[in-house]
């Protein structure tokens, strides 16, 4: 079993260590769901909607990376993308494990996307640095979040997506 730790808790303390170690705790359901799977089953739909386990690693690494450069470079890092719904990419293929893209890879792009999260939000002076929302019609208008606010969001954001995980590897394990 892995041990659910965050990879910058020896250098953090306090409400950040917490929010890292929450982090950390639903990123290793979320890859705990995908264990011992072929490629082939962590790209298979066994439920009505268009998710599959692969894609959904990639959804949450992708959202992660998104959030956490907007921690760092504000609105601009996420111009273009599914954060301010501009972006013009298959909202199918985000949840989709492609065939050039394998399990272990987007495993392994996760891990690196969480460890930077982590170092970023180690080395932040304060939760409270705020940016801009991207306009967007869920967001208020000149809503602003801060670090803290991201990183629930990351945190919610893994969770709900673990959870979703769970139903598609049970009925993986039927079939």
């Amino acid at each position: 079993m892995i041990p659910v730790t965050s990879t910058a808790k020896t250098s953090t303390t306090g409400e950040r260590a917490d929010l890292l170690e929450s982090l950390a705790k639903h990123r290793y359901l979320l890859r705990h769901t995908v264990r011992d799977l072929t490629d082939e089953q962590a790209a298979r739909r066994p439920t009505a909607s268009v998710l599959c386990l692969g894609g959904l690693v990639k959804h949450v690494s992708d959202t992660e990376r998104v959030w956490a450069d907007f921690i760092v470079r504000g609105t601009d890092a996420v111009r273009g993308g599914p954060v301010d719904g501009t972006g013009t990419g298959n909202r199918e293929k985000e949840f989709t494990l492609r065939d050039d893209e394998t399990l272990a890879g987007v495993l392994d792009r996760y891990a690196k996307v969480a460890h930077r999260t982590d170092e970023i939000v180690a080395a932040l002076p304060d939760l409270d640095i705020s940016h801009p929302l991207p306009k967007a019609p869920w967001f208020e208008p000149g809503s602003r979040w801060s670090a803290r606010r991201v990183l629930l969001h990351i945190i919610g954001e893994t969770a709900q997506h673990a959870g979703h995980a769970d139903i598609i590897r049970e009925s993986l394990d039927e079939t």
